[in-house]
């Protein structure tokens, strides 16, 4: 499976072989735009989607060959169809059209959300149904994966994602961009027990997150901080607050889960994932409550066309293929029952952000 992922500021392609042994990563290139959005300090929209239009072609023209391999020995192609910044995806997904009719090849068109949830798959194998923490830049929501295709929602942010709040507390801080991996290295010398930050929702007993509160505190706080040390110290601080509250959320959906299911296992994935202190905490408190626990290698935290690949390859190996007009979607909800059933923001005139 020739897989195409762009649906924010890389341009990957990747060749992944599925068989009964698992999955074989052939080929997994990514071109990042880090350099041409740092003086934004944010991801600009159409900047992404034009070097995607650039890249596209030799980012994929390269990863069949690192494969070793033509087109004639593909059996389909796997595009991202959303979510993300839409005229991103449209750049993958026509990409994957061309190659699909040109070769008289299937195409699948994949749930962004839904390569993250087979990530994991890519490092070892993962057996169905487990627990889903998936926590990046701008998802953070813990579901039930059944299979490929079949997956409930447990909780999900009604606001910011936990990824989204260390990139814009980063900000604040003035440490660049990315900011979450800047923010990481500099808690390493930091002492977070001299700030207090607020709790998100202690009123309540589900398994949503909400990270703008202690968004605004912290980057109110960075304001104050006129040393190195200082800002070092809130950095731990932003850190432990979010693993504290991805791990609170957690365990409610483990104690849930546990419940109604005999084998317990555990995933973590998205570009948060690779950050080592939530990591950690994670992982002690699955071994607490008795679950395996897995996580994708770190080249396949973060965005990557890898895990579009699985998920195709995994689609097709069921019959799930998509029609030639497949549309690009800037919103596509894992368990789209639930979102329309019970929508995080309800309609009162006024759409949030992840509505």
């Amino acid at each position: 499976m020739l897989g195409l992922e762009t649906s924010c500021d890389e341009t990957a392609a990747s060749v992944v072989r599925l068989s009964a042994a698992g999955a074989e990563v052939l080929s997994s290139v990514i071109h990042s735009q880090i350099d041409e959005h740092a003086a934004f300090g944010g991801v600009v929209p159409e900047i992404a989607a034009r070097s995607h239009v650039e890249m596209i072609d030799g980012v994929a023209r390269r990863a069949m060959l690192e494969a070793g391999i033509d087109y004639a020995a593909l059996d389909g192609v796997a595009a991202t169809a959303g979510p993300g910044l839409v005229g991103g995806v449209m750049v993958g997904l026509s990409y994957g059209k061309a190659v699909a009719l040109a070769r008289d090849l299937p195409l699948i068109a994949v749930n962004h959300l839904e390569g993250h949830a087979v990530s994991a798959r890519l490092g070892a194998e993962t057996t169905y149904p487990f627990l889903l923490l998936l926590v990046s830049g701008g998802h953070c929501q813990l579901l039930e994966v059944r299979g490929i295709g079949d997956m409930s929602r447990l909780g999900t942010t009604i606001d910011d994602a936990a990824g989204e709040a260390f990139d814009k507390i980063a900000k604040a801080m003035g440490l660049g961009y990315p900011g979450g991996p800047a923010l990481e290295k500099l808690a390493e010398k930091g002492d977070g027990s001299r700030f207090d930050l607020p709790r998100a929702l202690l009123g309540r007993k589900d398994c949503d997150f909400s990270f703008s509160g202690l968004k605004t505190a912290a980057s109110r706080l960075a304001q104050t901080c006129t040393s190195e040390q200082d800002k070092a110290d809130l950095a731990d601080a932003v850190q432990k607050a979010i693993a504290r509250q991805l791990a609170e959320r957690t365990e409610r959906a483990m104690v849930a889960y546990a419940e109604q299911h005999e084998v317990l296992h555990f995933v973590v994935a998205g570009g948060v994932a690779a950050n080592k202190t939530i990591r950690r905490t994670l992982e002690d408190l699955a071994t607490k409550h008795g679950f395996s626990f897995l996580a994708p290698p770190m080249v396949y935290c973060t965005d990557n066309a890898a895990m579009i690949a699985l998920a195709g390859a995994e689609r097709l190996e069921k019959g799930l293929t998509s029609d030639i007009d497949v549309a690009a979607r800037p919103r596509w909800p894992l368990d789209e029952a639930r979102a329309n059933a019970d929508p995080v923001h309800k309609k009162t005139g006024r759409k949030g952000a992840k509505a």
